[in-house]
């Protein structure tokens, strides 16, 4: 069994082509910006949403104007897999089912066999993680992954602790095992690590990774103050021109770098 947030369909930012993301509850880091704060906890909840109250009263019965939900639902590998493959038919050859969360190496039996179920099916698969887990977790859930999406945040570990509540020792590590297919994403927040300096780092140690398809920044956004779930902070987004100048600089180390999916020439 493992927890379930949220099943997405018809996704186009977790990964190449129409994907089916399976976001997985739980996570072992606590980073500022988090934009799913409601995959934090590894049990499920009631998420209060006050700008969609209608003050009816009737909360006991039920929300029917969707300001509670509840994140968070057990399922099965097969449950899991049976709600993915319901899309396949608009995966074409490029699309698939990402494993996202949360951090999937977290549940990573979970992860893994619902990975492996849908390769026997013939289905692309990947995972996006943050890395920050065990040679043995990382390995359960990589096997049964076509591509691996992971998250590099900042290169100093002291600031990476302060921000996300833990170093960044074992993420470099896990980095260096990977034998896959990988994309390499930075989420830029303005203040924490928007320098040409930082993302320079950043960006020559990616480019020493054999199986590197691109470096990717991603801009901040504040989806997760929305949500009413964790502790996040706000950040102001970096702007246009930060964004491509901080991808020049990646570009002297990376031979493809992207800015939120669009291809740095």
């Amino acid at each position: 069994m493992g927890m379930i947030a949220n099943i997405q369909r018809c996704s186009v930012h977790d990964g190449p082509g129409i994907r089916t993301s399976i976001f997985l509850k739980g996570c072992n880091l606590r980073c500022a910006w988090c934009h799913n704060p409601e995959t934090l906890s590894f049990e499920a909840q009631e998420l209060f949403h006050p700008e969609l109250c209608i003050g009816c009263g009737m909360c006991a019965e039920g929300c029917f104007s969707g300001a509670r939900v509840i994140c968070g639902r057990e399922m099965t590998v097969e449950e899991a897999a049976r709600e993915a493959l319901g899309d396949r038919e608009y995966y074409g050859s490029d699309g698939g089912v990402t494993v996202t969360g949360g951090e999937p190496t977290c549940q990573a039996d979970f992860a893994g066999a619902l990975l492996a179920y849908l390769q026997e099916q013939g289905i692309h698969t990947a995972i996006e993680s943050n890395l920050c887990c065990s040679p043995e977790a990382l390995k359960k859930v990589m096997q049964h992954a076509d591509l691996v999406m992971a998250d590099l945040k900042i290169w100093d570990g002291e600031k990476h602790r302060q921000y996300t509540g833990a170093g960044n020792e074992r993420i470099l590590e896990n980095f260096r095992r990977i034998d896959k297919p990988l994309i390499m994403r930075t989420p830029v927040i303005c203040g924490i690590n928007d320098t040409a300096e930082e993302i320079g780092q950043i960006a020559a140690f990616a480019g020493q990774l054999p199986t590197l398809l691109y470096y990717e920044l991603l801009p901040y956004h504040p989806l997760g103050l929305s949500k009413g779930a964790g502790q996040q902070q706000k950040f102001e987004a970096p702007s246009k021109a930060a964004m491509e100048s901080l991808a020049r600089e990646a570009k002297k180390y990376c031979a493809q770098v992207r800015i939120a999916g669009r291809i740095i020439e």
